[in-house]
């Protein structure tokens, strides 16, 4: 009996220390053990990487990095997604040091969203992400010399979808930028159906220093309803689009 009570806290004491070393492994960095070798080798050309990743525990971000990565993990925990997609790109820091003022002006000029191309896998055809884009109301909840924060109220129109109002929030210092929007009305796909009630789909991207580079992370999910025989068309729509979203803006510059 002391023999089987000595094998088993052997074992205890090697899973604990597995589990501790595995943490302080990646407590300096802003990736956690979700991101493979070979993932990072990815990151390191500077090409920019997508994964379809599901649930909130597979996320490749260190969520104790920053107060921005922590906050990240918050908004998509209250989110609790069906789907859910993180896009994430490297850029050194060194020839890119006004890339706080570059993203965030990206990402405030919303009316420029309808250049963003987007491929419909089951039409096999490109379209624009979205037919129209509009700022409705902008106010500035924050401004001084450490940065900005602005919230802006948007729409858009988006095919299948129709209209989609949206809640931005643009936050930007000199070393960083947090992007948020999340829907505000009930969507329906081709007017048929309810597919996606309000704040129930998410988009977010965070730009950061980690040493000599910029870290890009983008996250997108939607908390959809699994409709018969449309949970995988309406998966890979709204997917495809966090994704073709994403992509756009990191490319960009």
């Amino acid at each position: 009996m002391k023999n089987i009570d000595t094998k088993f806290k052997i074992v205890l004491l090697i899973v604990l220390f597995g589990v501790f070393t595995a943490g302080s492994l990646f407590a300096d960095t802003f990736y956690n053990s979700k991101l493979t070798p070979e993932e990072y080798k990815t990151l390191q050309t500077g090409e920019v990487l997508i994964k379809n990743i599901a649930y909130q525990k597979n996320m490749s971000l260190n969520k104790d990095y920053n107060n921005y990565c922590s906050s990240l993990y918050s908004e998509i925990k209250q989110l609790s997604p069906k789907y859910l997609a993180e896009i994430i790109q490297i850029k050194p820091y060194k020839g890119n040091e006004n890339l706080p003022e570059i993203l965030t002006g990206l990402l405030y000029n919303v009316s420029d969203y309808t250049d963003i191309p987007y491929y419909s896998e089951r039409a096999e055809e490109w379209y624009e992400l979205y037919d129209s884009a509009q700022i409705l109301k902008e106010t500035i909840v924050s401004s001084s010399a450490a940065g900005t924060q602005k919230e802006l109220e948007a729409l858009f129109e988006m095919s299948p979808f129709g209209k989609v109002y949206e809640t931005i929030n643009l936050e930007q210092t000199k070393s960083s930028v947090y992007y948020s929007a999340i829907n505000t009305n009930k969507l329906r796909y081709k007017d048929d159906f309810d597919c996606v009630w309000p704040k129930k789909m998410k988009i977010c991207i965070i730009l950061f220093r980690d040493g000599d580079n910029w870290v890009l992370y983008g996250i997108g999910g939607v908390n959809a309803p699994r409709i018969p025989f449309f949970t995988e068309r309406i998966e890979t729509s709204f997917i495809n689009r966090i994704k073709s979203f994403c992509s756009y803006i990191f490319t960009k510059f």
